[in-house]
């Protein structure tokens, strides 16, 4: 039976492809490509023609803007040999038109296959040094406030580490509304993995905002999950009001900064603020 293989590429090094990936890229009829610039320099790379002698072209794009006609065309392709599913970088149908294709070719009765190799998803979550065994992914963050604000506010009390992309004209936006709704959290911020440029920020919220002052490049970015809110306090949260006390920072402005910091209610900051003593007398 013909098969759609559903084949992960690189996401910036070209060295980072499977022997399985490249036999199959080989071998199959017809590529159907996210962005056929990239998949014609993945090929040449490793010595893969695109046009094989005495056969047609073996790369037909198929992105968000062409599915709805490529679909039907793939679907005739498949009833007369094997085609291969690329996209830009990293594993098809996560985040990326090539899920329509998939559904479409399983209700056709056609076999699909796996040919798993790199994800941006699981590079940063495996480097992040935050938890990883469970985690939740949102794939691009939503283009407008609104709806980010109302993402963030779902999830503030989720305690798995969250997964997002975000690009990089929207990224202290999202960083901001992130600080807003959760507290400094910890985080990484992963720039251009695999890349020439390759960049890892582990810190807090603040310290990314700080450091990415004009952004570039792709980023994911992994986030910490909440804490347990229903807690008294936490530790962390109660030494740092300990040494904002003992410097002499106003309540007011203390238990704001901590509250925000650690994405814990006013009420229950300014509680630990009053639990903690006296003010030291000058």
């Amino acid at each position: 039976m013909p098969t759609l293989y559903v084949v992960a590429t690189p996401i910036g090094n070209l060295e980072d492809v499977t022997l399985r990936a490249l036999r199959v890229l080989r071998e199959v009829s017809l590529i159907a490509a996210e962005d056929t610039r990239t998949t014609r320099k993945l090929l040449a790379h490793h010595g893969i023609r695109a046009v094989p002698a005495g056969r047609q072209a073996r790369l037909l794009s198929y992105n968000e803007h062409n599915k709805a006609a490529r679909i039907p065309q793939l679907l005739a392709a498949l009833r007369e040999g094997d085609v291969a599913l690329v996209s830009e970088g990293g594993t098809p149908a996560i985040s990326d038109p090539g899920l329509d294709l998939v559904a479409a070719a399983l209700e056709a009765g056609f076999a699909v296959t796996p040919i798993p190799g790199p994800s941006a998803v699981t590079a940063a979550l495996a480097i992040s040094g935050l938890p990883t065994r469970q985690f939740t992914y949102l794939g691009f963050l939503p283009r407008r406030s609104g709806e980010r604000r109302r993402l963030f506010a779902s999830l503030r009390h989720d305690p798995r580490t969250i997964v997002a992309f975000e690009s990089p004209h929207r990224l202290r936006r999202s960083l901001e509304e992130m600080r807003t709704q959760w507290g400094d959290r910890r985080l990484a911020v992963c720039r251009e993995l695999t890349k020439a440029f390759e960049e890892v920020l582990r810190g807090r919220i603040s310290e990314a905002l700080e450091r990415f002052a004009e952004p570039r490049g792709e980023f994911t970015l992994v986030i910490e999950g909440a804490r347990d809110v229903a807690a008294p306090a936490t530790e962390e949260a109660r030494r740092d009001l300990l040494q904002r006390k003992g410097a002499g920072e106003p309540a007011k402005r203390a238990v704001a900064e901590v509250a925000k910091r650690y994405g814990l209610p006013r009420r229950q900051v300014y509680r630990m603020w009053l639990e903690i003593g006296p003010e030291p007398a000058d």
